[in-house]
């Protein structure tokens, strides 16, 4: 059967854009094509950093790409969360971040939020969890957690305590430990958590909530004392602390951290899901794992919806909690 000239002409045109589509298809890059950049919202040397630092190494060795850290830090992590919140959704920024910035802030201090957690990031997956410590510098003459708390007790506003900020995980479950108790203890902001630490060792401030992961150290040289994990059971990696709920003042206690990777909204699903996929290997890696382990993380793989769903279930919970301690938000 012949063709007309021009019917001939059109279906020549045709397959040639056929052709051509399907050589871009197949010639597109598969990602990550080139090094990511992965926003830490915190200072170097802190908590996130470090637990970023561990993950992104194992994540970038799958994946076959550097995934790099970069921190941003400021205003209880909320200046590099809303760089990534703006930033363009190829995968090439994501955001790793604990609940200081996603729920913590938007609660106590939503004056200083440019974004809304829930709308501007896909959640890709937590990678670990780890619960706070409280610790105090050797020089306070209380043995136990029961006798800071009498301390407390007998003078009211004369203990102070010391977090990374005003609106973080740190300040907010500081103040959670304190409704338990029913104690006045005053809060001294810091920039961020080894500043903390390094003021507290030297006595210029009395108690600090700190994560594990960063004051553990601290704990083993003997700069500061600890006097208990936030966590329901005692910790795997400080098994000799106690828990704080061991004291029957504080017996509701039972705070964990989550550490986990964002993506800006209207990422590609299929990168989401390619990134999920390879955290979720790297987190059965027992290198990997012991290092965590050690550095006082427990692996934690957590993705997508159901991690949606935790996030939800926190920004409730710490917003019950805000309005029990009477917090007013700023």
């Amino acid at each position: 059967m012949s063709l007309s000239a021009p019917l001939s002409r059109r279906l020549a045109i045709a397959a040639l854009m056929a052709c051509t589509a399907g050589t871009t298809l197949a010639q597109a890059p598969a990602y990550p094509a080139r090094p990511v950049t992965v926003v830490v919202p915190f200072a170097p040397g802190g908590s996130v950093d470090s637990a970023a630092r561990l993950t992104l190494q194992a994540l970038g060795d799958r994946l076959k790409q550097p995934f790099v850290v970069e921190n941003v830090a400021g205003a209880s992590g909320t200046v590099g969360t809303q760089r990534v919140a703006r930033a363009t959704p190829d995968g090439y920024t994501l955001l790793f971040a604990v609940a200081s910035p996603i729920n913590v802030a938007p609660v106590v201090k939503p004056s200083i939020v440019r974004y809304d957690a829930f709308k501007d990031f896909a959640p890709i997956a937590t990678v670990a969890s780890s619960p706070f410590v409280l610790v105090g510098t050797p020089k306070l003459a209380a043995p136990t957690t029961a006798d800071v708390i009498a301390l407390a007790r007998q003078s009211p506003g004369k203990l102070n305590y010391g977090t990374d900020g005003v609106g973080t995980s740190m300040h907010l479950t500081a103040e959670i430990i304190k409704l338990g108790a029913g104690v006045d203890i005053v809060h001294v902001p810091y920039k961020s958590g080894p500043q903390v630490l390094t003021e507290l060792s030297s006595g210029l401030i009395e108690l600090a909530v700190m994560p594990v992961t960063l004051a553990q150290p601290f704990i083993k040289d003997g700069k500061v004392k600890a006097y208990g994990v936030t966590s329901r059971q005692r910790w795997a990696s400080m098994p000799d602390v106690p828990a704080l709920a061991e004291t029957p003042a504080l017996k509701s206690v039972d705070v964990d951290s989550w550490y986990g990777l964002f993506a800006p909204a209207g990422t590609d699903a299929a990168i989401v899901t390619r990134v999920a996929a390879a955290l979720r290997e790297a987190l059965k890696d027992p290198t990997l794992v012991e290092k965590m382990n050690t550095a006082g993380l427990k692996p934690m793989s957590i993705e997508r919806d159901e991690f949606t769903a935790l996030l939800k279930r926190e920004r409730e919970t710490l917003a019950a909690a805000v309005k029990a301690a009477g917090i007013q938000p700023e």
